[in-house]
């Protein structure tokens, strides 16, 4: 391999102080990290763009994921947030004109939250330039090696998911 990055760097100047420091696992996560700042940075970059608050996008995403249409109890829940914290959410992105409150199909009592088309559009204007980032950072993989990641991903979370020993 000829192409060296930073993380190499990191590496190899770590190596002679900590002897026991597997260059992989070193190489592997903090690869990890870096990524993990690099795209939390480019989410922040295009949320800037659209003028939409990261609250305000995390909101969006969790109604999108229900299919535009929810009760403030499952956005608390699907968010890990409590209910009042959803309600101030909500009454922001209503002022927005980015949600409207309409009556519950289900009960009577309720009031469920709705995407309108603005907050639609604002959704999927953050999806979208979240999603040209990672396309141009795998654009460097070949798609059976994205595959090939994910699949080697997919075992190191099922491993975090585990009680450690």
């Amino acid at each position: 391999m000829s192409d060296r990055d930073h993380v190499d760097r990191h590496v190899e100047r770590w190596q002679p102080i900590l002897p026991t420091l597997d260059p992989d696992v070193e190489g592997a996560v903090t690869r990890i990290q870096f990524l993990t700042r690099h795209l939390r940075e480019a989410k922040e970059r295009t949320l800037v763009g659209l003028d939409l608050h990261g609250h305000e996008y995390d909101t969006l995403h969790a109604l999108a994921g229900r299919g535009g249409r929810a009760a403030p109890s499952d956005l608390a829940r699907d968010l890990a947030m409590a209910p009042a914290s959803v309600t101030a959410r909500v009454d922001a992105l209503v002022r927005r004109g980015f949600v409207h409150r309409i009556p519950s199909t289900t009960d009577r009592r309720r009031v469920d939250v709705e995407l309108t088309e603005s907050g639609q559009a604002a959704w999927h204007g953050a999806m979208d330039g979240r999603g040209a980032e990672e396309h141009r950072l795998l654009a460097a993989l070949a798609p059976h090696e994205r595959r090939q990641l994910s699949d080697l991903l997919r075992r190191v979370v099922l491993r975090a998911d585990q009680p450690g020993d």
